[in-house]
């Protein structure tokens, strides 16, 4: 059974300035979101990155096709409604931030966590004043209250475009750690993601992948990189 899907309507995907936002024209119609709210952005390089994606479509349109539109769909009608709570479910990755609990054995499991892990949390603490505690076992640790607000603050200065690349970035990964790590640049993206993974390469190297696991591993890796461009996007003048 073909699914049905809807069809290119328009000639040309372009971009125009807004009351100081850009907004994206199908054939001199703007583009909205499935809220019906105008697509509107706040800088050009996203919304150039956005008609893009439109004009790239052909006969029929494919949204899996379209990343930077979803995610700017999602920081107007979702992010930009319920930004505290956002701040906040992304915040609380740092109460229990999955690079402060640590495998008891073996111990070449051990060193890897320490080697890979240690310097990322040693970067937060001096970035942000937000030492964290490191346990062995998955037992919760209560973190020290100061540093759980200092990271707190970082999560909450961001805009909505950011807010939703930081979700993703942190709810691929599982850590808030990470996802900080990642806007700043402070390491290579794909080191991040590999260290988000550590424990399941680890195993997979003992006893090998299983195929349904690694095929999500990849959409998870695609959304991570992709949250990690749209951020850069959302910070652009």
């Amino acid at each position: 059974m073909s699914t049905w899907a809807a069809k290119r309507f328009w000639k040309d995907a372009t971009v125009e300035e807004s009351s100081g936002k850009y907004i994206i024209l199908l054939d001199g119609r703007s583009v909205k979101t499935p809220a019906k709210a105008t697509l509107k952005v706040p800088n050009v390089a996203m919304a150039q990155a956005i008609a893009e994606e439109w004009q790239a479509q052909e006969e029929k349109i494919n949204p899996e096709a379209m990343p930077n539109t979803r995610s700017a769909n999602a920081a107007i009608d979702k992010v930009a409604h319920q930004k505290a709570e956002v701040v906040a479910m992304i915040a609380a990755y740092g109460e229990d931030d999955f690079l402060c609990y640590r495998a008891p054995g073996p111990e070449e499991l051990i060193t890897r966590q320490s080697d890979a892990w240690d310097p990322i949390l040693a970067w937060a603490a001096k970035e942000f004043d937000a030492p964290l505690i490191t346990v062995e076992g998955v037992m919760h640790k209560n973190q020290p209250s100061t540093s759980i607000t200092n990271l707190t603050a970082q999560v909450s200065r961001q805009t909505e475009f950011q807010l939703t690349a930081l979700h993703d970035l942190v709810s691929m990964s599982g850590s808030l750690v990470i996802g900080l790590a990642a806007q700043a640049g402070a390491y290579q993206v794909k080191d991040l993601w590999d260290w988000s993974r550590l424990d399941e390469l680890w195993q997979i190297e003992k006893w090998g992948g299983d195929e349904d696991a690694e095929a999500t591993a990849r959409l998870k890796q695609a959304s991570f990189f992709h949250a990690n461009r749209f951020y850069k996007l959302a910070c652009k003048k």
